[in-house]
Order: C-alpha cells, then structure tokens, then sequence
C-alpha cells in the first residue's frame, strides 16, 4: 500500500492514531504507542511486497550499524578518511539501487523511501563528524526517527536534533490541541491540492491537450505550464499529508514548500520548492565543498568558488533523481541557471544595474516562473517522448 494514495490508508490511520489524539488531548504522554503504530503501519505499507521488506530491514541494520558504529569512533579519534568511508557506505545502498536497474532485474534493493531513509542516515554520521552529536543514540529513538512513517515514502526530510527535541517534548492538552487543530488542517490542505486541484489539472487539462491545443507547439506549451502545475500541487498535497500526520503524532515536521511561484529569482526558488531536499544539500553538499575549497586555497575567487558548488549540488540532485537524460538536464539546466544568477547578482552589487523596486520585483516573479517551468518541462521527460 502506497501512503496516501487512497482513502483506505487514511481510515486506517484514523483508528489507529484515534488513542493518541485522546492521549494528546488529556496531556499525556504517546509516543511509545506511536513507536508502535509506525511499525504496524510499515507493515502494513510493506505486506504485499515481502521482498521489500526485507531490503528495508537490512537497510535499516546496516544504517544503525553504521551511525553507532561511527559514533563510537568518533569519541577516539576524527580521521577524515574514516569519515568519508563511513559517508560512502551510508550512501552505498542507495547506490547500488540507483544503478541496478541497468545490469539486472529485478532490483533486489528497490523499496519505497530508501533515498530520504539513506538522506536521515548520511545526516547523522555527518552531524556526528561535526561535533553536534557526541553520545550514542538511543536504539529506539534512533530507529524511529529513521523509519518515522509518515515521511518515509518522500520527506520532508527531518533533522535528529529537531526531530528528537519534538519527541522529549511534554505537551499540555492545550499544546496538543493546537498541534491537532494545525494538522488536521494541512490534511484538508492536503486533499485540496493533491485530490481536487492536481487532479483536476492532470485529469482535465493535461489529458485533453490533444483537443485543447491547436498545434504541436501551443501542445507542448500547454503542457509545461500544466504540468508545472500538477507538480507543485501533487507533491505539496502529499507533503501536506505527511506534515498534518506528523503533527497529530506530536512531531513538527519541516515545511516543503513555500509560494515557490513568486520566486523573485533562482536562489529564491530554491529557498521554496522542496525546501527539505534543497537545504539537505546545501548544507551537506554546497557548504562542505565550498569549506574544503576554501581550505585547500586551490582558488582564492569566491565566485569561483561558490559556482563550482552549485555545479556540483545540482549534477548531484539531478542524477539522485535518475540517470534517466530528463534527470542529467534538470540538473544541468538548474546549476546553470544558478551560476548564471550569482554572476548576474555578483554584477548588480556592484553597477546597480537591476534596482530593487516593486515593478522589478514583478518583472522578476515572472521571469523566474518561466524559467522554473522549462526546467520542470526538462524534468518530465516529455519531449524525449514527443520527440521534440
């Protein structure tokens, strides 16, 4: 069963989050039984695909082996080759997901999540690295925070400290009250976007285009700004989902999205569309690259700098998305549009060129959609299939 994907998921949810919700409302601790809860759902989510299953279990040893492992090492000793191995082996699974499918079938590492569950454990032993954690994890917690059910499938992407700071947490029924009021509302939230709006735009709209459009052009035209569209409200439905389920278990999970249609450039976009991934990335990406350049003084240049890691972030996000060539270019297209911009914006310090009026703002929002529109246009994939 797929999260979120049909009514039956959310009725099952109902009766077995009901005790935590009169739990929550009588101020009352419920995270033990939402321990519980999180594995009957997986198997539940898990039950028609044993195979699976059992790659999300060995999956989950090898993670926990790896994060206390390093934990444990990292209290002796702080070898950066030590540190990279253990990345790289964090990482490795999902590696190997990613690139199976083109030596053999079937993918005996396939499972639903295994991209943001390798995202959770790369995190803590990076975090580790970096001194934020010292102490060994408890298993529970640990295990919970990595397999939490309702972001499993596609984020948002938590952080352990957040994450465990929510789940120590002792709400009062007031507290609780309010949470529950915020999280039944992002699930009618969810519905609105993912159920009516999206389905609405793929179902009316992009499936009509053969009647809508009068050529191939205005075709495919057509296409790229409705799927622009159903993109956005597809996903931000589904994150809506996993966000109001998460707060009716007492967890405040991070925000995805925000306005990403009135970005008044390509940073600013990034700052709002699928704002767990882009941060993941830039902090354990961008950041760390621009540091260790830095460090290594290879360039003095900033820009430089700052352009070769947005080349690298999004090369990286592009093929962690697929090696499908729509992937390649997403991410090429995207890391150009970013070099392209901080250059731009490097040049505007200076000359002024682009003042910062109401008008140009406007005039920014709308260059900047067009441009994320052709870039979700290179997403999808379409023109390889029209052969456009």
């Amino acid at each position: 069963m797929i999260p979120y994907s049909s009514f039956t998921f959310f009725f099952i949810l109902v009766i077995l989050l009901a005790p935590t919700v009169i739990l929550g409302l009588q101020g009352k601790r419920f995270q033990t039984y939402n321990m519980i809860v999180t594995v009957i759902v997986l198997a539940i989510i898990f039950a028609s695909k044993p195979a699976s299953a059992l790659a999300l279990i060995l999956f989950t040893i090898w993670q926990v082996l790896l994060i206390e492992g390093y934990i444990a090492y990292r209290k002796r000793a702080n070898s950066g080759w030590i540190f990279s191995l253990a990345v790289m082996a964090s990482i490795l699974p999902l590696a190997v997901y990613k690139l199976l499918p083109y030596f053999a079938e079937p993918n005996w590492m396939a499972f639903l999540g295994i991209s943001y569950l390798t995202f959770k454990g790369t995190q803590l032993i990076m975090e580790t690295r970096d001194g934020l954690i010292k102490q060994r994890l408890p298993l529970a917690r640990l295990l919970y925070f990595i397999l939490f059910f309702p972001t499993i499938s596609s984020g948002p992407i938590d952080r352990y400290r957040r994450f465990d700071k929510d789940l120590k947490a002792e709400l009062t029924g007031e507290q609780y009250k309010q949470l529950l009021y915020d999280g039944v509302n992002k699930l009618f939230r969810g519905f609105l976007y993912k159920y009516i709006i999206g389905y609405s735009i793929n179902h009316f709209f992009i499936a009509n285009l053969r009647f809508i459009a009068v050529n191939h052009f205005q075709s495919q035209l057509f296409y790229m700004y409705g799927y622009s569209f159903y993109l956005f409200f597809d996903f931000a439905g589904y994150s809506a989902f996993a966000i109001g389920i998460s707060y009716i278990m007492g967890i405040k999970s991070p925000e995805n999205f925000n306005l990403p249609f009135i970005s008044r450039n390509i940073k600013d976009f990034w700052n709002r569309w699928h704002m767990s991934l882009s941060f993941w990335f830039r902090d354990y990406v961008y950041m760390r690259f621009v540091f260790w350049m830095t460090k290594k003084k290879w360039t003095k240049n900033r820009n430089i700098i700052s352009n070769l890691g947005y080349v690298l972030l999004f090369l990286l996000m592009g093929v962690w998305h697929g090696l499908e060539i729509q992937y390649i270019l997403y991410g090429i297209y995207h890391a150009l549009l970013m070099v392209c911009y901080n250059t731009f914006e490097q040049f505007n310090k200076k000359h002024k060129w682009w003042p910062q009026t109401r008008f140009t703002r406007i005039i920014s929002i709308v260059i900047t959609f067009h441009f994320i529109c052709f870039g979700f246009y290179l997403f999808s994939g379409h023109f390889i299939q029209k052969g456009v």
